[in-house]
């Protein structure tokens, strides 16, 4: 019989998932997987089926609560909600004053991550160079020809949530990746910040139907997502690891000039010098592939541990 005390600790490892999700280039994956509870967030999710539907509208609550392991999840995601709401205020500012930075960092988030997915993909040949190559040329494509400002319409919004869902869980991709690629990272933390801040308007709307897509993405894709990486797991990985490569463009990060601008109005001076930005950009640039280095390290521990086990 698992304790409260049990789900208090799921409850702390979520948070540490929605605290990467939060970044993009780390996955909340990745933190599921560190802390032993990956294969228990798969099968609940993977439980979320027609038996549970069925259960659920013959009134037979009890049985569909156990079912799709309702403790578990909810626990999972009280704790991602707690530490989504708290980190949106500091990315707002950090995204809104200190852009270059910010970018920087999550540049080297990116990189890394790249290059620990490259390193686990084994037996490269001609096939894998063309899988990964189309990658590249897919993921600049998507970032350089779509808008900077993309729709803010309830129904992009409703798509944006369903498509970062996904990315809970597939391998090394954040659902905050997804939304910088769609142009709506942070537009979302903005809304979340102005609610955590007591601001009460378009932004409510705006984050029920976001959580809305969320669900019918997890609920729609999670299972094709399974299939695809069960029969095509490799070749899936490498075109993800050359999209990831591409989209770099996205983050780069002198790529947004009115940002900067607006940062510079923001901050009430003058824009730093370029040989103060250069210095300052690569400072945090090493640090996001530090922090990636040091997750890898201790999910590779993590995996050796259960091994032995």
């Amino acid at each position: 019989m698992k304790t409260i005390k049990h789900y208090l600790g799921v409850a702390l490892k979520g948070m540490g998932m929605g605290a990467a999700d939060v970044v993009p280039g780390v996955s909340g994956g990745t933190i599921a997987f560190m802390t032993g509870i990956y294969e228990e967030l798969v099968g609940s999710l993977n439980n979320v089926n027609m038996k549970a539907v069925k259960l659920l509208f013959t009134g037979k609550f009890k049985e569909f609560w156990n079912h799709i392991n309702g403790k578990f999840i909810c626990s999972i995601m009280l704790g991602i909600v707690i530490s989504v709401l708290s980190l949106a205020k500091l990315m707002t500012y950090l995204l809104e004053i200190h852009p270059i930075q910010t970018w920087a960092f999550f540049f080297g988030l990116i990189v890394a991550s790249s290059i620990f997915m490259i390193r686990d993909i084994k037996g490269w040949n001609l096939k894998e160079i063309l899988f990964i190559a189309f990658g590249v040329v897919l993921g600049v494509t998507v970032c350089t020809l779509s808008p900077t400002q993309t729709p803010e319409g309830l129904w992009f919004i409703f798509i944006s949530g369903a498509l970062a869902i996904c990315a809970m869980i597939l391998p090394g991709i954040s659902g905050s990746f997804i939304l910088l690629i769609l142009g709506k990272y942070h537009f979302i933390l903005k809304q979340v910040d102005e609610m955590t801040s007591g601001v009460f308007g378009r932004n409510v709307l705006i984050i029920m139907v976001f959580v809305l897509g969320c669900i019918v993405g997890i609920l729609a894709f999670s299972k094709f997502l399974h299939w695809l990486l069960g029969k095509w797991e490799k070749e899936t990985l490498i075109v993800l690891i050359g999209f990831i490569m591409g989209s770099l463009v996205k983050v780069w990060p002198w790529s947004d000039q009115a940002a900067l601008a607006e940062a510079q109005v923001l901050r009430g001076g003058l824009p730093a010098p370029l040989d103060l930005q250069i210095p300052s950009a690569l400072i945090f640039f090493a640090l996001g592939l530090t922090l990636v280095s040091m997750l890898q390290f201790l999910s590779a521990k993590a995996s050796a541990g259960k091994k032995q086990a």
